[in-house]
């Protein structure tokens, strides 16, 4: 028999239903029904969700499941659709976190997103959406997420903005992450440029919250104090309109920053911003009124910088403490007033 009359018959069920050749790589929707993974993804892709060969619809976790493997493949429609779905509901949100392989689809989506900003806010949203389930930080903090967030706060949305700073605050976990943090190239500065007047006051508040959860370490707090971060505090604390929240933030990194040297002269040389904080006490919040007192007796107090204290007595200090230490103040801020007085007097 020669070779020519040879006849091979390709089973059907190794055919895709809706190409109709040979299927590379077959991929099984909940109806039973195989199909090669590009010609079900381009029929997902144009807003279908049913079966081709059954027209059944797709329960909307089964065809999530398929959108999670198109992410290997990049597919911005595919990770839009799966926001869509996270944004609906927490059982959702749970379902995803369940996922097989969820978690590691995502990163590698986000390693090679590069610089699409719009790929790397999708991403970035979904993070965000997600970070509450995402139990290891580790490998998010070894994926191209620092950059990512880089990125997003140069060139993104107030949104997106947001968005990447919560999940920076949540990478923040101990010494060795905040020490990586404070070393990426840039992200510091950005986000104290975050911290500008003229910037969205969520933004400003959320990027107060991350730069107080990173500020601990020493060699953190020094980075903050060379990258401008005080000059910008004393901005915000002498604007009238400021939120409650955004005083607190401020002061509270303030004081954060006041316990290296660097940070307490910066302070004590800043006759305005010493005045600014006096004005803080009894104004916003208790909160905001136990940073602003803690600050002053740091470098009243503490290290009697004699033109710090001039700065407070000529800002109407002695009489905030006073009034102060008649009212309903913690045991605390009772104590460090009494200290106050003691040098004013």
């Amino acid at each position: 028999m020669r070779r020519d009359d040879l006849c091979i018959t390709i089973p059907n069920f190794f055919r895709c239903p809706i190409s109709l050749d040979v299927m590379k790589s077959p991929v099984s929707l909940c109806t039973g029904v195989t199909y090669d993974r590009t010609s079900i993804q381009r029929w997902l892709d144009s807003g279908n969700n049913t079966c081709p060969a059954t027209m059944q619809v797709l329960q909307s976790k089964e065809f999530v499941k398929v959108l999670v493997k198109q992410l290997d493949n990049n597919s911005f429609s595919a990770l839009t659709k799966i926001v869509r779905f996270a944004r609906e509901s927490e059982e959702n949100r749970e379902f995803l976190a369940r996922m097989d392989g969820f978690f590691n689809a995502v990163f590698d989506f986000m390693r090679n997103a590069e610089s699409d900003i719009k790929l790397i806010e999708q991403v970035v949203h979904i993070l965000d959406l997600m970070l509450s389930k995402i139990s290891e930080k580790k490998p998010l903090m070894e994926s191209n997420c620092l950059s990512t967030i880089l990125v997003i706060l140069q060139r993104g949305s107030s949104d997106s903005q947001i968005q990447s700073v919560q999940l920076l605050e949540s990478l923040a976990v101990d010494g060795e992450s905040k020490l990586k943090i404070a070393q990426k190239e840039g992200l510091l500065l950005e986000l104290v440029k975050s911290l500008s007047k003229e910037k969205d006051p969520r933004l400003i508040d959320a990027s107060l919250s991350c730069l107080i959860s990173i500020a601990m370490p020493k060699r953190v707090k020094a980075k903050l104090i060379q990258s401008r971060t005080i000059p910008e505090l004393k901005i915000l604390l002498s604007e009238p309109n400021m939120t409650p929240s955004i005083i607190e933030k401020s002061l509270k990194l303030l004081e954060t920053l006041s316990s290296c040297k660097e940070g307490r002269v910066e302070i004590w040389h800043d006759t305005i911003l010493l005045q600014a904080i006096v004005q803080k006490v009894l104004k916003a919040s208790s909160k905001a009124t136990e940073h602003a007192v803690t600050i002053l007796w740091i470098v009243c107090y503490l290290f009697r910088d004699e033109k710090a204290l001039e700065a407070v007595v000529s800002g109407n200090g002695m009489t905030k403490i006073l009034l102060l230490i008649q009212s309903n103040c913690s045991p605390a801020v009772r104590q460090m007033s009494a200290d106050l007085l003691k040098i004013f007097g």
